[in-house]
């Protein structure tokens, strides 16, 4: 399928008519990493193979938030920004099936017949080796491979992927970076630069009056990234991009009671963002937030976060397609 704007689908019941018979790739891919991106190429290679469309089925909310309602999960890349991504990937559609109790209560079966069969017409589903779905997990790779002989649809399991240190890249292993702003690091394992995307909103304009007006983004609260100052790239919905530096965090200088925010620099830049969504890649961890006694130590340490950030920003290059797609 040639590349496009992705068509995203809230329920599987929704597919129009055009996406019927596709190869659909199934999981939660929270963070599109490296591992996640294997499974998907294979899904797009046989969708080329077969010349029908190349479909993601995922589930939204992430089935550990319905599970577990009280211990908040640090979501790598909420719907938007997975759908973006996939996007880059040159998949047709994302197809956002609702999760909840009920949905998971269903039998194995169940998910076949109604959700492969009945609404998406699968005529192939690939997926990672350890996929479990039904009611108490009970359908394994073993039951979709055998569903799929009987219903028509065929099935391929990719392995674990391993970096280059032989260890699994997993989600929960680049939120624990996030979590300790190894940003550098969390990119080996993503395959490309952390991105947040959110609307442009107004701050209380003191930047401004220090010479550092900001694009202020409130990131939802379940985000983990560490609070600190980073070197980043800004891309506005025109699809241009702008180096800067950027503050993650509560302010501690001026508002230590406020609510995280993300406030970027943006180099050379004199518009107006306002209303605007953009999105935000993170390209290396300056520091951590600090007090300082009053607004002229902070501009000075400012001027000093500007400094290294762009000479950091000069020398960087693509870690891959999709990094280029993204933040390049």
């Amino acid at each position: 399928m040639s590349a496009g704007r992705i068509v995203r689908i809230q329920g599987a019941e929704g597919l129009p008519a055009g996406l019927r018979g596709g190869v659909v790739a199934i999981g939660n891919f929270d963070g599109v990493h490296r591992g996640h991106q294997v499974v998907l190429a294979r899904a797009l290679e046989e969708a080329r193979r077969r010349g029908v469309p190349a479909l993601v089925l995922t589930f939204e909310p992430h089935p550990r938030a319905v599970f577990q309602p009280d211990r908040p999960m640090f979501v790598l890349t909420p719907a938007p920004m997975r759908a973006r991504l996939l996007e880059a990937l040159d998949f047709d559609a994302v197809v956002e099936q609702p999760f909840d109790l009920a949905f998971a209560g269903c039998s194995p079966q169940d998910f076949v017949d109604r959700t492969l069969v009945g609404r998406l017409g699968i005529s192939h589903a690939v997926t990672g080796f350890d996929f479990h779905f039904g009611k108490d997990r009970q359908g394994g790779p073993a039951f979709l491979m055998a569903a799929g002989e009987i219903s028509g649809f065929g099935v391929t399991l990719v392995d674990a992927f391993r970096d280059e240190g032989a260890e699994i890249v997993s989600s929960s292993r680049i939120r624990a970076l996030l979590e300790a702003g190894e940003v550098a690091e969390a990119a080996g394992l993503l395959g490309y630069r952390y991105t947040v995307e959110a609307e442009v909103v107004r701050g209380k304009q003191l930047g401004r009056t220090l010479g550092y007006p900001t694009a202020n983004m409130a990131l939802p609260a379940s985000n983990g990234l560490r609070h600190g100052i980073y070197a980043v790239r800004l891309r506005r919905a025109d699809g241009t991009l702008h180096d800067g530096v950027a503050s993650f965090g509560r302010r501690p200088t001026v508002d230590h009671d406020g609510e995280p925010l993300l406030e970027t620099f943006v180099f050379d830049f004199s518009g107006d963002l306002y209303g605007e969504t953009c999105s935000v890649s993170f390209f290396g961890f300056l520091r951590g937030e600090a007090k300082f006694d009053d607004l002229e130590a902070l501009v000075v340490q400012m001027r000093r976060d500007e400094a290294e950030a762009r000479a950091l920003l000069s020398g960087v290059t693509p870690l891959s397609e999709l990094d280029a797609r993204l933040a390049f």
